[in-house]
């Protein structure tokens, strides 16, 4: 049987390797030059904007809605097709969830579904909105920050991107085009850097903004609280010997977490972001020849959805299938498919089904989200592939659908 191919995988070579090696033999394994120049090379690939590197997208996401304040009483909008980490950072902070519906061909948050949510606040303080970039297909961003800038409170929603699949992804807007995580459209981005995401760290997070201040406060939060600057020391007779601070010298003036990301993932990070422009261009070529061949394939399965002014550098291939019609559960078919050697993923459950938020806000009915969870399978898409993989995934899936028979 030919290679297996699983949904999704690391591209590893010697220079990323070496990169890892050079930081083992160095001074730092953690908190050292690798971590501050992979946030200056992000920042560099985004636009400039101030980057700030944890460890890993969740830790990104939670540091975001801290640094906002975000807290009880508040609730946040997301949106129901993404991974459990977009919701759940909210969660963590104390506040509450509004799921917004999504498109029901591409999982993607639309203007429409943010207005029917923000309905659905009641008078409560919308703290931020997230919307999720599934798959690196570029939610609507200037559409919903208008949304966001209209709403009728003191002070409009924080937009903040979760953009852990969308590295490398672009879009276009009345003001021109810009690479998602410049944040032109919002308060802060988030990323990941997970093994299966388009570039990789093993694990890691950044998030980017452009406002200083919330950087600042990032970097702090996400080690532990730990204030080092002298200026704004409170405890100034533990503080100070004389008109010199003592250089041992820290306070927690608020609490924080251990969300440092090591310098060995961020070395990583490095080599594997010089590689970005290739990866991208690999995931397109990829992605147009799955295209080219679904469309082929009729009503019962149908290729990847496209997204208006989005130019994505997709993390995943979802391709939308009609199980009822075909009369083939997506168990049938994904079982049928490993057994040819192809691994496969649904991408994703939607969050407001899962019993945690269930027990919080009842039955809810999102029929975006649910038609696009009935149809969804995430295909292999990875830089290593070949062409000849994508017409062996097409001809297995066809085979394991009925297209065929």
């Amino acid at each position: 049987m030919a290679d297996f191919l699983p949904y999704g995988r690391q591209t590893i070579d010697e220079d990323d390797i070496a990169a890892v090696c050079d930081v083992l033999r160095s001074d730092y394994l953690t908190s050292g030059p690798a971590v501050a120049g992979f946030e200056a090379a992000l920042s560099q690939a985004f636009g400039d904007p101030h980057v700030v590197a944890s460890a890993n997208g969740t830790t990104a996401l939670h540091l975001s809605m801290l640094v906002l304040g975000v807290g009880p009483g508040d609730v946040c909008v997301v949106p129901s097709v993404t991974f459990l980490a977009t919701a759940n950072a909210v969660r963590y902070v104390g506040a509450d969830v509004i799921f917004s519906d999504v498109c029901p061909e591409s999982g993607v948050m639309r203007p429409q579904d943010l207005e029917e949510a923000l309905a659905r606040a009641d008078g409560r303080k919308v703290k931020a909105i997230l919307p999720v970039h599934l798959g690196g297909h570029v939610a609507p961003m200037e559409e919903l920050a208008s949304i966001a800038a209209r709403f009728p409170q003191d002070e409009p929603p924080a937009i903040v991107e979760d953009a852990c699949h969308a590295i490398g992804s672009r879009y276009s807007t009345s003001e021109g085009d810009f690479t998602v995580g410049d944040c032109r459209h919002s308060t802060m981005a988030n990323f990941s850097f997970h093994p299966v995401k388009t570039i990789a760290c093993g694990e890691g997070g950044a998030t980017s903004t452009r406002d200083s201040a919330l950087a600042a406060k990032l970097a702090e939060l996400r080690s532990h609280g730990m204030v080092r600057d002298a200026e704004r020391f409170q405890n100034r007779n533990l503080a100070f010997e004389g008109d010199e601070a003592n250089p041992w010298f820290y306070e927690m003036q608020e609490i924080g977490y251990n969300f440092r990301i090591t310098d060995m993932q961020a070395a990583l990070g490095i080599s594997q972001l010089r590689k970005l422009p290739e990866f991208v261009a690999r995931r397109r070529a990829l992605v147009a020849a799955y295209n080219g061949l679904l469309q082929e394939c009729g009503p019962l399965i149908q290729p990847n959805a496209a997204l208006a002014n989005s130019s994505p550098a997709q993390h995943l291939y979802a391709a939308r299938i009609d199980f009822g019609a075909a009369g083939r559960t997506r168990a049938q078919v994904m079982a049928a498919l490993r057994n040819e050697g192809i691994g496969t993923q649904v991408h994703y459950i939607p969050v407001h089904t899962q019993p945690y938020y269930r027990a919080l806000y009842g039955d809810q009915v999102l029929p975006g989200a649910e038609g696009f969870y009935s149809k969804t399978l995430s295909l292999p898409l990875f830089p290593a592939m070949e062409t000849a993989d994508v017409e062996r995934v097409v001809r297995a899936l066809k085979n394991a659908v009925g297209v065929n028979s």
